[in-house]
């Protein structure tokens, strides 16, 4: 869904639980998306490293995400 919205703008997702799984499939959805300018991640320590670096390679090819917490 994240890589066909266009009217989304803010993600709120601390505190989910979310981990390196999670994150590969938000950094799927940033590689597509276009219109979302803030996504918060904080309190959500299983992302690790592996989900870092995905989330990482899902940011290379967004132009639009300003705020990453």
């Amino acid at each position: 869904a994240l890589q066909t919205n266009s009217t989304l703008t803010t993600v709120y997702l601390n505190s989910n639980g979310i981990g390196a799984t999670g994150a590969a499939h938000l950094a799927a959805g940033l590689q597509a998306n276009s219109s979302l300018t803030s996504l918060l991640l904080a309190g959500n320590p299983n992302i690790g490293e592996a989900g870092a670096r995905q989330l990482k390679a899902g940011l290379l090819t967004n132009s639009t995400l300003t705020v990453l917490d």
